[in-house]
């Protein structure tokens, strides 16, 4: 059985305060996370969480992943905008169009995010959380299709994008070109095993798929740190 998408992970300065932020943006609650950090949960307990953990790398280049909120209407995204603003966030200038729809911010630990306009068709019943945008390449995108089981909805020039059978937020990468990695990066997947699964295993399927272990010399009973093939971190632990 493959592990799911447990856990979108910020690695971040001040996690108890990142998570307030968040948590007033999304109106996501706290729930108990399976070690240190802050953990916030959707209202409806299904999906993936978001979990706030302690990081001390300063943040010296863009994220390569990103969260895009969707609007249900210009009075809506008004609102959010003017919701993280008040909480914390900030205007910033990523090189997006006067034209462009979107609005583009950060959060007080400087972390992109934007808010889509209404009436994006590509982000339609995803929920507030429309995807998890990402810089990376079109193999990085088939391997995640495979490592989660989610097929692809977007596979054109280069740029493809995956989504869970049962709906929800997509995850997209846009191809090339991608810019370089620079240190570790601040936002990561956490995959969770079912019930009983073997560990072991499912890091060697993920091997097998181009993902590569970054402790092999490290036998932990509960989490296996990793890469994608785009050099990207992630974890896969057994249940929490």
């Amino acid at each position: 059985m493959t592990s799911q998408l447990f856990a979108v992970c910020f690695n971040a300065t001040a996690p108890s305060d990142l998570a307030r932020f968040w948590s007033g943006v999304l109106g996501w609650g706290p729930v108990t996370g399976p070690d240190d950090g802050v953990t916030i949960l959707p209202p409806e307990g299904t999906g993936f969480r978001i979990r706030f953990l302690p990081g001390r790398e300063p943040k010296t280049a863009q994220n390569r992943a990103h969260f895009d909120l969707t609007s249900t209407s210009p009075e809506n995204q008004r609102r959010t905008v003017a919701r993280a603003l008040e909480l914390g966030g900030t205007h910033i200038d990523v090189g997006q169009r006067p034209e462009e729809g979107h609005v583009v911010l950060a959060d007080p630990d400087g972390n992109e995010f934007c808010v889509i306009e209404a009436g994006n068709t590509f982000l339609a019943d995803t929920g507030l959380i429309g995807a998890v945008a990402c810089d990376g390449t079109q193999e990085v995108g088939y391997f995640w299709s495979e490592a989660l089981g989610w097929p692809l909805v977007w596979d054109q020039d280069e740029e493809t994008a995956i989504q869970s059978p049962n709906g929800g937020t997509k995850i997209t990468w846009g191809g090339p070109p991608v810019a370089p990695k620079e240190g570790t990066n601040r936002l990561y997947f956490e995959l969770a095993l079912p019930v009983g699964a073997d560990l072991e295993a499912e890091v060697g399927r993920l091997v097998s798929l181009g993902a590569a272990r970054t402790d092999p010399g490290v036998v932990d009973a509960a989490l296996v740190r990793m890469l994608d093939p785009d050099g990207n971190e992630f974890a896969v632990r057994t249940a929490p």
